[in-house]
């Protein structure tokens, strides 16, 4: 999901002339959205560059890897070593990458790491794009790693102002589902553990934002995956 943003926009703000008129106030704040999306994407940038560089180091010391937990900013912040004590385990999250971005880094974060299981979340920021090249990872996978267990995570579901984005998990899990069942990978439904039943939205105990998970969640989501883990790597 999406790095924080309300820093940087405060930085963008400042020496920013006062408006006197709407007139104005329309194109200095267009003037300032344009420096507020530049400098996200600068952020991002820079934040996959430096992550995609330690996937590189670390790739060149590690072996027998059990598990690579590959996604967004839900895996980046996801403390798979404190979760998972009992394997191996390496975490190549990017926090706001999208299906595209994993696409080009899945050299570093999973081929020559070589995991004997890699799990795959991501998509929560690009929903109504995500499925564009969402099978060429799954190809890139049979093909570069053939030997690899691959665990098709849903997408979690969502609260507050994330939750209008529901629907399009929904539709897109459906769709996850069939490509587990079309190259024979394991597929595991994240969506509804995490759902309150009287709101049918994610459970604000599991949740800081609506998107991200607290402690709690993240305890809910290893309790749904480890028996798959077990049951793979046994």
């Amino acid at each position: 999901m999406k790095i924080k943003k309300r820093a940087i926009l405060i930085s963008l703000l400042i020496g920013l002339p006062i408006i006197s008129s709407a007139a104005s106030f329309v194109v200095t704040f267009s003037i300032m959205q344009k420096r507020y999306d530049d400098a996200i994407k600068v952020v991002f940038e820079t934040h996959y560059s430096d992550r995609c560089k330690l996937f590189e180091e670390e790739n060149k010391h590690i072996t027998n890897i059990d598990v690579a937990f590959i996604g967004d900013s839900l895996t980046e912040g996801y403390d798979v070593k404190t979760y998972y004590p009992q394997y191996n385990v390496i975490n190549r999250g990017i926090g706001g990458d999208t299906t595209f971005g994993v696409e080009k880094r899945l050299k570093v974060s999973a081929y020559d790491a070589h995991p004997k299981v890699a799990t795959l979340l991501i998509g929560a920021n690009n929903f109504d794009t995500m499925m564009d090249n969402y099978e060429n990872i799954l190809r890139g996978f049979k093909e570069n790693i053939p030997e690899t267990k691959i665990v098709l995570l849903s997408l979690t579901s969502m609260a507050k102002e994330w939750d209008r984005n529901n629907e399009k998990a929904q539709a897109n899990n459906v769709k996850i589902k069939a490509y587990a069942e079309q190259y024979d990978f394991t597929f595991v439904d994240l969506y509804n553990p995490l759902l309150d039943p009287d709101t049918n939205k994610l459970k604000l105990d599991y949740t800081t934002d609506g998107g991200h998970l607290t402690a709690l969640g993240y305890e809910k989501v290893t309790s749904v995956i480890t028996p798959v883990l077990d049951s793979l790597l046994s």
